[in-house]
This record gives structure tokens, C-alpha cells and sequence, in this order.
């Protein structure tokens, strides 16, 4: 009997524990779930909109010989700075020089007959005063001088030709740069118009140029507009993770928007006094962006994704509603929520994967105590 009355009471004593995890219809209902939560305030929200970049001189020039020759002679090392007029390529000058010593001589010879022209024309004038010789003799006479003077003229336009064939057969630096590769070598024959010799381009300073959408132009002419201050951190230029330490100020903003495309190139300017920047190189323009009001910022890792929809789930009264948000700029690990949620809200940052709509929790963390 006593053993009877013992059963039973252990019976009693697990039927209440099993009544304590049962809900009013006899089913069981699962522990709270602890969680880490977000208190929701507002702040300015500080970023940076990235845009991708192409590093381009500021001046760039293709360098080809204007004359036909051999190249006899290169003034410079591959890849080094140049200066403005600096001796570059020396062109096989033979013919060239041979071309201005006849054009020089023709020019004498030219000149020669328009004085002999001259003295004729005046000659016969004192004679027509005399009644001494014809008026056609005269006026013949008068058409001579006048070709011998347009003959000059083309002698002396054929030797400013050939001078500057001259000149074309030394190839200088057209503004201070750094030179690229030579294209080609000693002994090379060159063809004028056609044959490519190197590239000079300008660096320091040195452009980036990025293509925005047409609606950011109002933006982008504000900024243009700004007065520039030294150390201004509105423009940074990054490879991958690593930042070039110097700072870019926008420069020219291009005169028309692509129709095809509905953006408009931007180009901003950055010291390049170590000439680490080299043009062709690609990266992304970062440009400083605050919110223009006080935005609600939640940490990323608090949001679902259900049908691109987004949701977080909310605590109230020690249970869950799951409640949908439009979504701005993500900021580092945060993200900036436009609709949705107020001050004061407490979303759920962490034990998200173990709930669902009304699940009981309990906080085991509050991430920010404001």
C-alpha cells in the first residue's frame, strides 16, 4: 500500500511539471529563446558612396614622326621624366637637309631675277618719259616684275616648309611628363603620320574619372562650387582596401549627359608627388556623404531577407513581432533604415535563425544601453 501511494506521487509531480510547459490546449510550447538585442536611435549617418574609377593624365600625347627617315639617335631612358623641349629622337636629317639647301638655292635664284625684274621696270619708265620706247614694252616689262615678286614669295613659303621638316626630324617633349616605352629603335625607318614613337603623359597632379547618374549632378555641382580646404576628406581614392593618403577635389564636371547610358562623367584631381598613381589603373572614388536628417541605423546581421522583402523582428512585452523595412545605405557593418522602425525600438541582432512570429525570448545582451 505504501509502495502504491509512492508511485503516485511521482506521477502527480510530473504531470505538473508537464502542465508548465503546456499552453491552455495541452500543447507543449518551447523555452523562451535568448537573444541580443538593439535599442533603435537616430543619428547622422556619416558615409561613403563608391563609385568606380579610372586613373587618367591630366595631359597625354602620342608622339609620331612627321617626316620619312631612319631614327639615328634617341636623347632619353624608357620611363623616365622628361621637360618641356627636351631633345627626344633625331631622324636621319640627310634628305631633309639636302631638300633645304635646294630650297635655299632656289630662293636665290629667285631673287636674283626679281632684281634683274626691277632694274628693268625702272629702266624703261625713264624711257617712256622720253617718248623712247613702247607702252607695251613697259607694261610687259611691269608683268615680269610682278611674277619675279610672286615667285619670290613661293620660294621663300618652299624653304619655311623644308625648315620645318627640319625641325620635325628632332623630336622633343611637348610639355613635362614621364615617357613611356619606346615603340621603336635605332635604325628604325619611320613613316610621317603613321609611326607611332611613345607616349608622354602628366602626373602629378593626376586625374580620376568616374561616371554618375544624372540625378546626382545637383550634388556634384554643389561640391564643384565648394570652396576647397586643405586635408578636405569629401574625396578618397581606394584600391581595394588600401586608401591613397591624399585627398582629390573634383575639378570639371563634363558638359553633357549620356543619353544611352543617363550619367554624366566627373573628373577629380589628386597630388601625385611620388607618381605611385600611374594612369590605366582602376580602383574606386569614395565620396563623402552625410544624411541630410538624423537616420535610424540598426546593425545589418538584424535583418531577414523573405522574397526581397526585408524584416526584423521587434521585442515587445518579452515577445517577437516581425515587422517590414525599407532599407538605404549600408554603412560598415550597419544599415540605414528609411521606413519601418522609431526611436526606442528593441530589434533582435542576434538568435534571429531560432525565431518566428510571437516567440517568446528573453535578452540576454542589450548591445547599446542609449
Amino acid at each position: 500500500m505504501t509502495f502504491r501511494y509512492y508511485f503516485t506521487g511521482v506521477g502527480m509531480a510530473l504531470l505538473i511539471a508537464g502542465c508548465q510547459n503546456a499552453d491552455q490546449s495541452g500543447r507543449q510550447t518551447p523555452p523562451p529563446v535568448p537573444v541580443t538585442v538593439h535599442r533603435v536611435n537616430t543619428s547622422d549617418a556619416i558615409y561613403y558612396d563608391e563609385y568606380p574609377a579610372i586613373v587618367r593624365a591630366l595631359n597625354e600625347v602620342e608622339l609620331r614622326a612627321q617626316v620619312n627617315g631612319y631614327i639615328t639617335a634617341i636623347h632619353f631612358k624608357e620611363g623616365e621624366k622628361v621637360s618641356k623641349g627636351q631633345k627626344l629622337y633625331s631622324i636621319d636629317q640627310q634628305q631633309v637637309e639636302a631638300t633645304y639647301q635646294q630650297a635655299l638655292a632656289n630662293l636665290s635664284v629667285q631673287e636674283t631675277n626679281l632684281l634683274r625684274a626691277e632694274k628693268d621696270v625702272e629702266r624703261y619708265r625713264e624711257l617712256e618719259k622720253k617718248d623712247a620706247i613702247a607702252k607695251q614694252q613697259v607694261d610687259y616689262a611691269e608683268a615680269e616684275y610682278l611674277s619675279a615678286q610672286k615667285q619670290v614669295d613661293a620660294a621663300k613659303a618652299s624653304v619655311r616648309s623644308v625648315q620645318t621638316n627640319v625641325r620635325y626630324s628632332t623630336i622633343v617633349a611637348p610639355f613635362d611628363g614621364t615617357i613611356g616605352l619606346s615603340m621603336v629603335r635605332l635604325g628604325a625607318a619611320v613613316t610621317p603620320g603613321q609611326t607611332l614613337l611613345n607616349t608622354i603623359s602628366s602626373d602629378d597632379p593626376i586625374a580620376v574619372d568616374i561616371a554618375v547618374d544624372q540625378r546626382e549632378i545637383f550634388r556634384f555641382t554643389q561640391l564643384l562650387a565648394k570652396k576647397t580646404v586643405k586635408n578636405d576628406s569629401t574625396f578618397r581614392l581606394a584600391f581595394g582596401r588600401q586608401l591613397y593618403p591624399a585627398f582629390g577635389t573634383i575639378s570639371v564636371i563634363d558638359r553633357a549627359v549620356d543619353p544611352q547610358t543617363g550619367s554624366i562623367k566627373m573628373r577629380i584631381t589628386f597630388p601625385n608627388p611620388e607618381h605611385t598613381l600611374r594612369a590605366g589603373m582602376s580602383g574606386s572614388l569614395r565620396v563623402l556623404t552625410t544624411s541630410p536628417k538624423e537616420s535610424v541605423v540598426i546593425p545589418f546581421k538584424s535583418v531577414t531577407e523573405q522574397l526581397g522583402e526585408f524584416f526584423v523582428y521587434v521585442v515587445d512585452s518579452a515577445k517577437v513581432t516581425q515587422r517590414k523595412v525599407s532599407l538605404g545605405k549600408q554603412v560598415h557593418t550597419d544599415i540605414i533604415v528609411t521606413e519601418g522602425l522609431t526611436a526606442g525600438d528593441m530589434v533582435v541582432t542576434e538568435g534571429v535563425q531560432n525565431l518566428r512570429e510571437g516567440s517568446e525570448v528573453t535578452i540576454a545582451q542589450t548591445n547599446n544601453k542609449d
